[in-house]
C-alpha cells in the first residue's frame, strides 16, 4: 500500500547533499527532483545520467571525492518494467551497487531508483505531493545527515 510521505521537521539544515538522477523516463524522475528541491534548503548539487544503470557510477564518483564530497548522495530513477527481465536485472543491480557504496565509503546514499509496474504507478509515486518519493528521499537525506553527524 503507497504510503504518504513522512514530513519530519529537522528545522534549518545547512548540508551538502547531491542528488544523482537518470534522464530516462524524465517525465517521473523530474517530478521526484521537484519533490526534494521543495525539501531542501542547503547546497544541492544535481547530477542527470542517462539511465538508472548509471546511477551508481556517479554516486561512487560524488561519494569519493576529496573536495566538495557531499554529505548524503540521493539516488533518484525510475524503471518501468517490461516484457522481459531487463528491468529487474536493472533494479537489483543498482540496488547491490548503491547499498555496497553507501558501506564502503560511509556516505549515506538514499536509494529512491524505482522499478515500476506501469505509468499508474509512477505517476502516483512521483508526480503527486502527498506520496512524492523525492520528497521522502529528501526527509532521509536531512534525517542520515543529522545522525551522521550525531555518530561521527
Amino acid at each position: 500500500m503507497l504510503k504518504s510521505t513522512q514530513h519530519k521537521s529537522l528545522g534549518k539544515q545547512n548540508v551538502r547533499i547531491a542528488i544523482v538522477a537518470s534522464t530516462y523516463n524524465a517525465e517521473y524522475v523530474d517530478g521526484m527532483i521537484e519533490g526534494a528541491l521543495e525539501v531542501l534548503t542547503g547546497e544541492v548539487e544535481l547530477i542527470r545520467v542517462p539511465g538508472a544503470f548509471e546511477i551508481p557510477v556517479a554516486a561512487a564518483a560524488l561519494a569519493r571525492r576529496k573536495r566538495l564530497r557531499p554529505a548524503v548522495v540521493i539516488c533518484l530513477g525510475v524503471i518501468l518494467r517490461g516484457q522481459t527481465m531487463h528491468a529487474e536485472h536493472v533494479g537489483q543491480t543498482v540496488t547491490q551497487q548503491l547499498a555496497t557504496l553507501a558501506l564502503e565509503t560511509g556516505i549515506p546514499i538514499v536509494h529512491e531508483v524505482l522499478l515500476l509496474e506501469n505509468k499508474t504507478q509512477a505517476k502516483a509515486r512521483c508526480l503527486k505531493p502527498k506520496t512524492n518519493r523525492g520528497t521522502e528521499a529528501a526527509h532521509t537525506a536531512l534525517a542520515m545527515s543529522q545522525l551522521m553527524a550525531e555518530i561521527a
